[in-house]
């Protein structure tokens, strides 16, 4: 098993990575500290003191509020979008691709979904205005909650202490 330093997970995190030891991080077992040193580069990359406990995209975390210890989901910008249980989706702006013209703007002409038949659904954060998800379902098709880890069981299982409320 290899194992790597703060800076090597900083450079894969910011794409600076070299590709020789890329690969072997990928393809190697990973090292045991790599999941505290990743969560130590994100949390340098904030502005704020709550505590990441787990990445849900590039800039959205589920994090341990300092103040209450509450787990909360957090764009990096700082705008908490509520109870990481909940879906954040639904404290996020929404725009979506309803339209031939809207579609048009991401596809070539005569090449984007029917839109009777498909939308795509942007999630922005309402502070920074950072997309942190599309959705393509049916236009009918309710909100997805796509992730919702056992938080417990995923510290036990990397062999960390669980945040106080998970």
């Amino acid at each position: 098993m290899s194992t790597y330093t703060k800076k090597q997970v900083k450079d894969l995190v910011d794409g600076d990575l070299d590709w020789d030891t890329l690969h072997k991080m990928l393809s190697m077992p990973k090292d045991i500290e790599r999941y505290s040193n990743y969560v130590s580069v994100l949390q340098d990359q904030v502005s704020w003191d709550d505590k990441i406990i787990i990445p849900v995209g590039p800039h959205l975390y589920i994090v341990e509020t300092v103040k209450d210890k509450e787990l909360v989901t957090k764009c990096r910008c700082g705008h908490g979008f509520g109870d990481y249980t909940l879906n954040w989706k639904l404290n996020a702006l929404v725009y979506i691709r309803d339209s031939e013209e809207k579609m048009n703007q991401v596809y070539p002409k005569l090449m984007a979904p029917d839109t009777d038949w498909q939308v795509y659904r942007e999630y922005y954060c309402p502070t920074c205005g950072t997309m942190h998800d599309v959705e393509v379902p049916t236009p009918w098709y309710p909100v997805m909650h796509d992730f919702e880890p056992d938080i417990k069981t995923f510290f036990d299982w990397v062999g960390l202490p669980a945040p106080v409320n998970a």
